[in-house]
């Protein structure tokens, strides 16, 4: 009788964590307390307005052009962090310059910084008589109380997220394969477009849904600089806060929903395409 094959004692070697059913059991036990039961009390919560109020309070007039200006935003800023991440990602990894610690500190800040009280700096910038929003005044520029305030206050917020996303993958990366490509003759460009994005790819993709969807639920930083006028300056989050200040639980609720079902399709195709790209750099 033959002895354990290697795949075998590779299998049976001692972890610090327990075994594969109790760790998954405890796994779904916990993602049940943390996630699906406060969920799933949203859900039973919207329900019981019934399917025609449901779609009257979820998707009125006055919902809609929130859920467009939360999700648009959203999605802007995190193209821009997208961009702008990568360079401040890029400038941390590959170069060594006095304040580099300093500079990466401040990446996190809006991690640790109030969300209200980035709302009101930036608020107190970015009126017609703040320290840059009277320059722009006179261009007939404006951005506080308007949508490019919300886009700003969101980009503030989620930065963080891109850049630390992709920071560790080009550390790993490093300059030798820049090197390699450039011995080959690749210009700057095609070493970019055909060697690094390909790689950190999937981590700008995961920072840049991470932004998003932070920007989606984001609402301290953002009512102060919004100015909070419904159907064109008010977000989703503040209109759920508004039904609840006005008692209409199920209304407040049936908003989340709507909400909680967009935010997943989203991220389930960010998701969906990034295991499509990671297969493609495993093929």
């Amino acid at each position: 009788m033959s002895g354990p094959t290697l795949a075998s004692r590779r299998w049976r070697q001692p972890s610090v964590l327990p075994g594969f059913g109790l760790s998954f059991g405890f796994t779904l036990a916990w993602l049940t307390l943390i996630v699906l039961i406060p969920l799933a009390t949203i859900f039973l919560k919207a329900a019981g307005l019934g399917w025609s109020e449901f779609v009257a309070v979820g998707f009125s007039p006055r919902a809609m052009a929130a859920y467009r200006l939360s999700f648009g935003t959203a999605a802007m800023a995190g193209l821009v962090n997208a961009v702008f991440g990568l360079i401040v990602a890029w400038v941390l990894v590959r170069y060594e310059f006095p304040g580099k610690q300093v500079v990466s500190a401040l990446v996190d800040l809006p991690f640790a910084l109030p969300t209200a009280v980035a709302g009101i700096a930036l608020t107190a910038l970015y009126t017609p008589g703040g320290w840059i929003g009277q320059f722009l005044e006179p261009l007939g520029i404006k951005v506080a109380f308007t949508w490019v305030g919300i886009t700003i206050a969101l980009v503030f917020i989620g930065l963080p997220f891109v850049v630390r996303s992709v920071e560790p993958v080009l550390a790993d990366l490093g300059r030798e394969v820049e090197e390699a490509a450039a011995t080959l003759g690749a210009t700057r460009g095609q070493t970019f477009t055909r060697v690094i994005f390909p790689a950190i790819g999937p981590a700008l993709l995961t920072g840049f849904a991470l932004a998003f969807a932070r920007g989606v639920g984001e609402y301290g930083s953002v009512i102060f600089i919004s100015g909070n006028m419904p159907g064109r300056t008010e977000i989703a989050p503040l209109l759920i806060v508004t039904q609840l200040e006005q008692y209409a639980y199920a209304g407040a609720t049936a908003i989340a929903v709507v909400m909680m079902l967009a935010s997943f399709a989203v991220l389930l195709l960010i998701n969906l395409i990034q295991a499509a790209s990671r297969r493609r750099m495993g093929a």
